[in-house]
């Protein structure tokens, strides 16, 4: 199933948007947790509307981890074996592809002091083995991408950080993806890529911004060529003032952009992550960033990452309210791209600020 709209080739819907519960640091979950199964069933109902294409997934939105049985996945007596069964022939049958797999190194209480980066090293071996699984569960699947979100890996008390080795753990843990791809077959991948974030969950990151994470790639990584970065745009550049435009025209520069997960923000906030083109700006900046793909020619698969206003929780009717999430991401998407295809290129006689309202009016249809 292909999208072939504009600059966007396929649009993903992942695990995580649609099962979030809509809690915050200052109240509990709104809507209950759904099974696994019932969100694989709800996506699945999304492709066949033909609102997406593909989906993603971090591990623990399949099911549950025991760091005791780090090899779960390959019993078929384990409840994970056959869970991951049943998900793959729903979303099998839907036609969705599966674009990434993504190891959570956030949730549970073992990497509160990181994952890949943690200074003990016991806590660094089991990330590596939640990471095996991760991109054995994404061989099952046949995902194209394996993505390290940088999760937990930074800090809050720079004095205690070990500022020799840190980066070099890092680079190992990344390494060791590849090694792990190559030593068991994986041919399912097409790439890697490293998902910034300059904080949150925790106070400071160690690849805060899409500069640091493809200079990392450069700089550190064996197959700098398989890695590539996946920016959460708007929202993770812009809380850190970064404008998503000049992300975009970097990234495809280098030709490290390899994918693009997508929501909106408040410049400068906590990550909101509104759903595409929702909340009191971000409007020209999102259309802007089309255009400039367009213009640089780049297209691949844009993928939502964001969830539903926590106020339009419907507790009485929690798929219907999901479903509709679903439905305002693909409809913001093809306002944003109509929008974008409106835009000319100005014409080079005329100064910026009437190029800029010449555009604006164009966008506007004025």
């Amino acid at each position: 199933m292909k999208f072939q709209h504009a600059v966007v080739s396929r649009r993903s819907m992942p695990f995580w948007c649609v099962a979030n519960p809509l809690s915050d640091p200052f109240g509990g979950a709104v809507l209950e947790n759904p099974d696994s199964l019932d969100t694989a069933r709800l996506i699945a109902d999304a492709a066949r509307e033909g609102l997406i294409e593909a989906t993603s997934y971090h591990d623990d939105d399949l099911v549950p981890w025991n760091p005791e049985e780090p090899e779960d996945d390959l019993d078929p007596s384990s409840f994970a074996w056959r869970r991951l069964h049943e998900i793959k022939e729903i979303l099998d049958g839907a036609g969705l592809a599966v674009n990434s797999s993504i190891c959570s190194l956030h949730g549970n209480r073992l990497f509160r002091n990181g994952g890949l980066c943690n200074p003990d090293p016991e806590i660094r071996r089991l990330a590596r083995l939640k990471v095996e699984r991760t991109l054995r569960i994404g061989q099952f699947f046949g995902a194209e991408y394996y993505v390290y979100w940088v999760a937990r890996d930074g800090f809050e008390v720079p004095v205690r950080t070990d500022w020799k080795h840190v980066y070099q753990w890092l680079a190992d843990g990344l390494n060791h993806v590849t090694d792990y791809m190559h030593e068991h077959g994986m041919k399912n991948y097409v790439g890697a890529t490293v998902e910034p974030k300059p904080n949150e969950p925790r106070g400071q990151m160690f690849l805060p911004t899409s500069g640091h994470a493809a200079g990392f790639i450069l700089g550190m990584l064996r197959e700098k060529d398989f890695w590539g970065v996946n920016p959460e745009l708007l929202q993770h550049e812009s809380m850190c003032l970064l404008n998503a435009v000049m992300t975009v025209g970097y990234l495809c520069s280098m030709n490290k952009l390899k994918f693009l997960h997508f929501g909106s923000q408040i410049k400068a906030q906590f990550d909101n992550d509104f759903p595409p083109l929702i909340g009191p700006e971000g409007l020209k900046e999102t259309v802007f960033m089309f255009k400039a793909l367009k213009d640089i020619g780049w297209k691949g698969t844009v993928e939502y990452d964001c969830h539903m206003l926590r106020a339009e929780a419907d507790t009485e009717h929690p798929e219907e309210c999901r479903f509709q999430f679903i439905r305002n991401c693909s409809e913001a998407l093809s306002i944003a791209l109509a929008l974008a295809d409106r835009i000319q290129t100005p014409d080079p006689g005329i100064g910026q600020t009437a190029a800029d309202l010449a555009s604006i009016r164009q966008m506007c249809a004025l």
